[in-house]
């Protein structure tokens, strides 16, 4: 990553490794994910005859730290894979720019590695906890840990807090440019004691909004009832798929507003109205879907999953839905 004219470099270290890494942010493009490459330094003198381990990992933590027990983690890896940095166990790999950058920094007793994430992981979401919750938040997450240890993945091993450097990433999606016009959707609705409906068509300007930007929604209502149109009620929901054992869909309003429009029988109105969805609208919003964090900076509502094919996927999927109610009188 560079800004300003000079490298950002993340690290994590303790005595005998460090783990460095050139960006935390790592873009899924739909047929690729961008390689995680980064450096681990290495003190082999400060090994006491243990292996140098690093692995990338995917996984969804559905409870607080504070409710694991002994042998029971609210944690499920989805995807993980792990290398062997040292001893080295073959030739050295052509290293990229990041990398050569890094082992001008770390010295002679860096050792580089890469990992390729395939692409039907899920993107970094957090669940929004409560005003009143504690610890780290629900969701999907992503950590480059590098440790020591006898064998990569002995389940009876203990491994020290002292023998391991980790640094969170995230895995994100950005929208590609577009001038697709957006959905449209229209219905007719009848009434008792009326012999003619109600037409209703809604449509969206374009296909893609980012994050802060304004809903256009054109509505086109001919009310040939006899009823009256007291008002134009415009919402947008966040629809989020938690797909592990099972799949459970939620549905959460995050921005509705009223319109105060009369439609009287035989009349027709052909209006635009604007709304702008904000995470800080929706602060105490337990369980809303956020793009995941690292340490405590900003974020906003999680962007929608984008399309994945026939791929199956685990994790967080996230969707939009724009829905527009008629407040009609009498009913």
């Amino acid at each position: 990553m560079i800004r300003a004219g000079r490298a950002i470099t993340f690290s994590s270290v303790f005595a005998q490794i460090a783990l460095y890494l050139g960006k935390r942010d790592f873009v899924d493009n739909i047929d690729s994910v961008e390689v995680v490459d980064g450096v681990v330094k290495v003190d082999p003198s400060a090994l006491n005859g243990k292996k140098v381990f690093v692995y990338l990992a995917c996984a969804f933590r559905y409870g607080s730290e504070d409710l694991d027990v002994i042998g029971l983690s609210f944690r499920r890896d989805i995807w993980i894979q792990r290398i062997q940095i040292y001893p080295p166990t073959g030739g050295s790999a052509a290293q990229t720019p990041m990398q050569e950058s890094l082992m001008k920094k770390v010295g002679e007793q860096g050792h580089p590695f890469s990992f390729q994430m395939p692409t039907n992981l899920p993107c970094s979401v957090s669940l929004q906890p409560g005003p009143n919750d504690a610890g780290k938040a629900c969701g999907v997450d992503f950590e480059v840990k590098a440790y020591l240890a006898d064998a990569p993945d002995n389940p009876d091993e203990v491994i020290e807090k002292k023998d391991t450097c980790r640094l969170m990433i995230r895995k994100i999606q950005y929208a590609p440019a577009t001038n697709k016009p957006g959905a449209k959707a229209e219905i007719s609705k009848g009434f008792m004691m009326s012999d003619k409906p109600v037409h209703l068509e809604a449509s969206l300007e374009k296909e893609t909004y980012y994050h802060g930007d304004p809903i256009t929604v054109k509505v086109k209502i001919n009310n040939e009832s006899s009823k009256v149109v007291k008002k134009v009620k415009i919402s947008v929901e966040q629809f989020t798929n938690v797909v592990l054992y099972s799949s459970d869909t939620y549905a959460k309003p995050v921005c509705s507003e009223e319109f105060g429009e009369t439609i009287n029988p035989n009349a027709t109105l052909e209006k635009s109205f604007q709304l702008t969805p904000l995470l800080s609208n929706n602060t105490e919003k337990r369980g809303l879907s956020v793009d995941g964090r690292l340490k405590d900076e900003d974020t906003h509502l999680a962007s929608t999953t984008l399309s994945q094919g026939d791929k199956e996927m685990q994790g967080i999927i996230v969707s939009y839905k724009v829905k527009v109610n008629l407040m009609v009188a009498g009913g």
